[in-house]
């Protein structure tokens, strides 16, 4: 299937919402950085055009669109899961376009195979352990501050969890804010029910609540 060329804000709507992932160019007419990869597209789509669909508009031409996903120059490619922004390139960088778009395929050919979308898949992780944490790096190598801190207060409880790096997984890392409604890391989940981030945790161990808690 070819790239195929966003012509109004209907058509943008309907295909960032299909059923396949969607990779969107935003470009413009005047930089000539975007025709090579509108060039890479074109080739990727030939490839993987069963499992992906490659679309490209104009950034100037939807302005509240581009506002919306930061589009801050051309050009750049978002890659789009159920209409919810997975990831992104910003910039010429072919090889980085590439590799996400065939990792991409690759996640789509395994979710067809099994029947798993994303959303059963983000439920089995968040009820993999009954104390499962989110976060940048993992219990033995935090990756981030507020990541370091919750690991090091949930340790002081004793009780046994299990972690996953979303630095790891882009899907999971985007899916799971709109799965849970929760916009940051880390997330801390207890019988597969949102607890909260660090925030929460300080709180509950300030109130003397959150062994109690983190045992459901």
């Amino acid at each position: 299937m070819p790239v195929l060329t966003v012509e109004n804000s209907d058509d943008y709507q309907t295909y960032i919402n299909a059923d396949r992932t969607t990779v969107a160019l935003f470009a413009a007419d005047w930089a000539e950085q975007c025709a090579q990869v509108t060039d890479v597209l074109n080739e990727l789509a030939s490839i993987l055009g069963d499992k992906l669909q490659f679309i490209t508009l104009n950034a100037e031409k939807f302005p509240e669109i581009s506002m919306k996903h930061q589009i801050e120059a051309v050009p750049t490619v978002i890659f789009f899961n159920k209409g919810s922004a997975v990831d992104r390139v910003d910039g010429v960088d072919v090889a980085a376009i590439s590799s996400k778009s065939k990792k991409l395929a690759e996640s789509a050919s395994s979710a067809a195979a099994t029947g798993q979308t994303l959303k059963d898949r983000l439920t089995a992780l968040i009820n993999k352990a009954p104390l499962m944490i989110f976060m940048k790096g993992d219990r033995n190598a935090p990756r981030c501050g507020f990541s370091k801190q919750l690991i090091a207060i949930v340790n002081d409880t004793n009780l046994p969890y299990e972690t996953f790096d979303i630095l790891s997984d882009e899907e999971v890392r985007q899916g799971l804010k709109t799965f849970s409604d929760w916009p940051t890391y880390p997330q801390v989940y207890v019988k597969g029910e949102l607890i909260g981030g660090l925030d929460i945790i300080k709180e509950l161990l300030a109130n003397n609540e959150l062994e109690a808690s983190l045992k459901g």
